[in-house]
């Protein structure tokens, strides 16, 4: 299970504008609700922020993962976004998070997530592969890269 099959151009924000988590996941939310791949942002927002108060999804080094349980859905649910001035995400090294890979997955199917999760996980730590995310400007570049990078998994 790849992340690039979960998401899309539509699901991918080269050029994110919140300063702080609680913009940052309004404008993730939002955007996957004008994208038609959720029904409201409102309670996409509200998982969000629900799953953030059991602990930062920012998990260091820049990235954050956010997740949430979403069941308005029958399929995992992705988004990737990148900030270049970085966000205040309460990331566990104190950094801000300039890269963003959002997950949202019906609570029936906690294997999937959780893998995707790892495999997440396991990605940003390839070599160089964030330092090229940080120059690509386009979703279709970005979409390209991550499903590049992923087949050397």
């Amino acid at each position: 299970m790849r992340f690039s099959e979960h998401i899309s151009v539509d699901t991918i924000l080269p050029n994110m504008a919140a300063k702080n988590k609680a913009d940052a996941i309004h404008e993730m939310a939002e955007a996957l609700f004008v994208s038609n791949h959720v029904k409201s942002a409102a309670v996409v927002e509200k998982a969000l922020i629900d799953r953030e108060k059991l602990g930062s999804t920012g998990i260091g080094n820049h990235v954050a993962i956010p997740h949430a349980k979403y069941d308005d859905t029958d399929k995992i649910v992705a988004l990737y976004g990148k900030s270049s001035d970085g966000v205040e995400f309460d990331a566990l090294d104190g950094k801000k998070t300039h890269f963003f890979f959002l997950l949202l997955a019906p609570s029936g199917e906690p294997g999937r997530h959780l893998k995707l999760l790892a495999r997440i996980s396991r990605l940003v730590r390839l070599d160089g592969f964030c330092d090229k995310l940080k120059k690509l400007e386009t979703p279709e570049e970005i979409l390209k890269s991550i499903e590049q990078a992923e087949q050397s998994l």
